[in-house]
């Protein structure tokens, strides 16, 4: 195979919010930097995720942001504390585009998508000198330690100054992401599915009246813990908002002990005792649908409850619109789900994420082990960490 006859100073694998930034502080430091990346174009999950409004980052004070991390909360502190939620608004105010905070503290461009954002950060990249290479896998290393690529022009071999590996998850893998990298290191942990759905069995009267219906205003329960919001109701299951909040705990419980049934309120704004009053009378001549309709309940809310009792519930009527039970059978796959848990082990990087195995190589963004509920934290920590591998990369080379 070829060398490349210019090498870059550093080489920056993979197109992601983590990678460009980290191509970002580089080039803004001084050294050359080419982001290479398999797909014909970059950072193309951030575009998806933006259609519906880009959720940059929270508003919440830095204590209880850094609470979303769960297990490894102390590992990404450091580095979302040395590039805050107020950092990476600076950064896109400084790129022209205007945020909001909207009500639930979740703060978003006021284009609302990420197009714009896109495009003015690729020019400033452009501008700053940094090189993207489209269309080229990575494979791997040699046995002399240069970096191997599938390219169009054929195979091809870099020997850097420093790498920054930024390969994302597994979720969305046509967007890029695929986790075939996995075998290509050590001391990771499987890609698993994270703020996804959960299959649950619908009769399928129910699926074929209420495939993609939103459940809005719902409140969800598993083991100690309870989130608002909404969720949408699918041909194999359950997704959406407040599914998502939930999916690490309900995915670790179905792992260990197979199906779990979690806890739905249909109402959680009127209390047990006014549900009480007004459904568990006597219904007269009404029918069941009619008489579910005195608590407010659409028809997507009133097909759940009549699926219970089809399916054997014999709690009263206001006991199962407060506390509906839905027996989540298995997560979705990896495919549909918004992001990915598992990656990288954190006892391989060391406190500059630079690989211990691979001196000079460092990690960024989520092929990391960690995850987040949606809400900002996710973009968050994968340009936090891309932030900090950059400086680190950075200090390197100047060495």
């Amino acid at each position: 195979m070829p060398e490349q006859d210019t090498q870059p100073l550093v080489a920056i694998i993979g197109a992601g919010p983590a990678g460009l930034m980290a191509a970002e502080v580089l080039a803004q430091g001084g050294a050359a930097a080419m982001v290479l990346d398999r797909m014909p174009s970059p950072a193309r999950k951030l575009l998806i995720a933006g259609r519906g409004g880009l959720n940059l980052t929270h508003s919440e004070v830095l204590p209880e942001f850094l609470g979303h991390y769960g297990a490894a909360r102390d590992r990404l502190a450091p580095f979302i504390e040395a590039f805050p939620p107020a950092a990476l608004i600076a950064w896109a105010e400084g790129l022209g585009q205007a945020v909001f905070t909207g009500s639930s503290g979740r703060v978003f461009p006021q284009a609302m998508k990420a197009s714009p954002l896109l495009r003015a950060w690729l020019a400033r990249l452009a501008a700053l000198g940094v090189t993207l290479r489209p269309r080229h896998r990575w494979l791997g290393w040699d046995a002399e330690g240069a970096l191997e690529f599938q390219a169009p022009e054929g195979p091809m071999r870099l020997r850097p100054a420093a790498t920054i590996l930024a390969l994302g998850g597994a979720s969305w893998p046509r967007l890029g992401s695929d986790g075939a990298w996995t075998g290509l290191l050590e001391g990771v942990a499987p890609l698993r599915p994270a703020n996804c759905g959960f299959r649950i069995a619908w009769s399928d009267r129910f699926r074929a009246r209420f495939e993609g219906t939103p459940l809005k205003r719902i409140a969800l329960s598993f083991e100690a813990a309870r989130v608002r919001g909404e969720a949408v109701v699918t041909a194999t299951g359950i997704e959406g908002g407040a599914v998502y909040a939930l999916s690490g705990p309900l995915r670790e419980a179905i792992a260990a002990r197979g199906p779990v049934t979690l806890s739905l309120d249909l109402r959680p704004d009127l209390a047990a005792e006014a549900l009480a009053a007004r459904l568990d009378g006597p219904r007269g001549g009404l029918s069941l649908a009619n008489h579910l309709r005195r608590a407010g309940l659409p028809p997507v809310a009133i097909g759940l409850v009549q699926e219970a009792l089809h399916a054997g519930a014999t709690a009263p009527l206001s006991r199962l619109v407060k506390a509906l039970p839905l027996r989540a059978e298995a997560p979705m796959g990896l495919d549909r789900a918004i992001s990915s848990a598992g990656g990288l082990g954190w006892e391989e990087v060391d406190e500059r994420l630079m690989l211990r195995r691979r001196p000079g190589v460092f990690a960024c963004g989520e092929m990391l082990d960690w995850e987040a509920p949606t809400g900002g934290y996710l973009l968050q920590a994968c340009f936090s960490t891309g932030v900090a591998a950059g400086r680190a990369a950075l200090d390197r080379v100047r060495r």
